[in-house]
């Protein structure tokens, strides 16, 4: 009886030896190590904000190790675009990239454009805030507007690049006010750290971009919010829209990620299964809520299919409005 229950009780210390065993001899999920990241902005704009996001959530969830940012900024990310594209195969390396960018190409008739990429996701969109210094005389849009329908060149709008999305809602806020949207003073800046130098520095009249990149200056008093794109407004943010004050417009600016072309069948499921794990994660989520993008997420083969109609439209809409000949 004894000799029995001895072993029975080696049988189950067997079993067990043998299911831990086999437990951790499962494999792990594949990680990929020494990713690069390309923001193609100077630090503190969207992209680089988002280069940034990825990279910490990636690390935190051990779905890729060693992952770098990359800054390099000018002319709507199409430098970045274009040394993205010419450069040497190196294992493994994506794009941040979005709606400025896709204007941007059209804008400026570049050589080299999203065909020559990869798309692997659209990560999220971003309402435009329109913010002016505390210190300005406008301290509402309807003075704004005023202003802007007396001597329109007399406003001068800051935002990322020509072509990019800030121009092409300046330009359907113009046409809304049945303004001539080719009299917009246009100031194009490089990305987030210039914007905001030019805006605290009084050198426009106003900003536009996405909210939480002006929030911590709106929050500490330096610069006033007049108006956000949003169909309503954002939670906890007392902005009023552009639609509660008499401008019937919606306007979000999509950020997507991608990869070089000619990556293998295999390398690309990889880098879209990493990047779906990402987007569909507690930690992504909450960044999410922090800065008060949308969820816009699309797996590669759905992005590619946006993309291509977002470039039909983009270059419609600017053909409309006057800023591409």
């Amino acid at each position: 009886m004894l000799l029995n229950k001895l072993g029975s009780f080696r049988y189950m210390l067997a079993a067990v030896a043998l299911a831990t065993g086999t437990m951790t001899a499962l494999p792990a999920p594949a990680q990929v190590k020494g990713l690069e990241l390309i923001a193609p902005a100077s630090p503190g704009g969207g992209w680089d904000q988002h280069a940034r996001a990825v990279q910490q959530v990636l690390q935190k969830l051990d779905l890729a190790s060693g992952v770098q940012v990359a800054n390099i900024p000018g002319a709507g990310g199409t430098i970045g675009l274009a040394q993205f594209v010419t450069a040497k195969k190196r294992a493994p390396s994506m794009l941040v990239g979005g709606q400025i960018m896709v204007g941007a190409i059209v804008t400026n008739k570049s050589p080299v454009t999203l065909d020559q990429v990869t798309p692997l996701a659209r990560l999220t969109g971003e309402y435009t805030a329109i913010v002016v210094p505390t210190d300005s005389p406008l301290t509402s849009f309807e003075q704004l507007v005023e202003k802007f329908k007396a001597d329109p060149g007399s406003v001068s709008w800051g935002g990322g690049s020509a072509g990019g999305s800030d121009q092409i809602l300046a330009g359907l806020i113009a046409k809304q006010l049945k303004i001539e949207p080719s009299k917009i003073n246009y100031v194009a800046t490089a990305g987030g750290g210039e914007l905001m130098s030019s805006i605290l520095g009084g050198h426009i009249t106003l900003a536009m971009g996405g909210y939480n990149e002006f929030a911590p200056q709106i929050q500490t008093g330096k610069l006033r919010a007049l108006a956000v794109s949003a169909p309503e407004r954002l939670a906890g943010v007392e902005t009023p829209t552009l639609k509660e004050q008499g401008v019937d417009l919606e306007f979000v600016n999509w950020r997507g990620i991608f990869a070089q072309s000619g990556i293998k069948a295999s390398e690309k499921k990889q880098l879209d299964e990493m990047i779906g794990k990402m987007a569909k994660s507690a930690e992504w989520q909450e960044i999410l809520t922090q800065r008060g993008w949308i969820d816009q997420y699309q797996p590669a083969d759905q992005f590619a299919g946006f993309l291509k109609e977002e470039r039909a439209q983009i270059e419609t809409t600017l053909t409309e409005l006057g800023l591409v000949k």
